[in-house]
């Protein structure tokens, strides 16, 4: 049996780095996210985890420099020692934070079903489409959320709109999908499979299609 799954889901940044390193703190740090997928075709979210982690362990962060970095240890103190692990444990923790391959789609478990995740629903195919039972595009206007026959259609909008961040949750039976804003209210709710085929809850003016 599959283990529960909070996934994290960002919409594009439209250039907005910083609100995208805050929707990805929100979703780690308040969302409890395991990981968290960016929907787009650019490289905001590595800029973001990359200035992360220089921060956290240096100007270069890079796994290759670990020993590098270690060395520093040899003649340090018990103090500094504890802050270069907790330091190395946090880099590695930004690991959940993945970008969508250029180009390309990634595909989650959910409650069983597959979820397929892409950045242009319009490079779908019908093969890719039959497959699947929660199709999750980022190249929307706004947050969107549609039934197709038995699937659905979502997309947590751009950052900055009325949701560009969102959560899919699996731990209590079916996908739960929330959409939230840039301050992290919640904008939309729904269920994608039992217990509650079929429902919708909208909330605070969210967007559906």
């Amino acid at each position: 049996m599959l283990s529960p799954m909070r996934l994290g889901v960002l919409g594009p940044a439209q250039g907005d780095l910083p609100a995208l390193a805050r929707g990805a703190q929100h979703l780690l740090d308040e969302g409890h996210a395991e990981r968290v997928i960016y929907v787009a075709e650019d490289d905001a979210l590595d800029r973001v985890v990359e200035g992360w982690a220089q921060r956290l362990v240096g100007a270069n962060p890079t796994a290759g420099a670990l020993f590098e970095r270690a060395a520093r240890c040899a003649t340090a103190t018990p103090e500094a020692i504890d802050a270069f692990v907790a330091s190395e444990r946090a880099r590695l923790r930004l690991q959940v934070l993945m970008s969508l391959p250029p180009g390309q789609r990634t595909i989650e478990i959910l409650d069983g079903r597959v979820a397929l995740f892409v950045f242009d629903k319009a490079a779908l195919d019908e093969e890719d489409i039959v497959a699947a039972s929660l199709l999750v595009f980022g190249k929307s206007p706004e947050p969107l959320i549609k039934r197709v026959g038995p699937r659905t259609f979502f997309s947590p909008g751009p950052i900055g709109s009325d949701g560009g961040r969102a959560l899919l949750d699996d731990g209590q039976g079916g996908v739960r999908i929330e959409v939230m804003n840039a301050s992290g209210a919640v904008t939309a709710r729904e269920i994608v499979g039992p217990p509650a085929a079929g429902s919708r809850l909208r909330v605070q003016g969210g967007t559906h299609g």
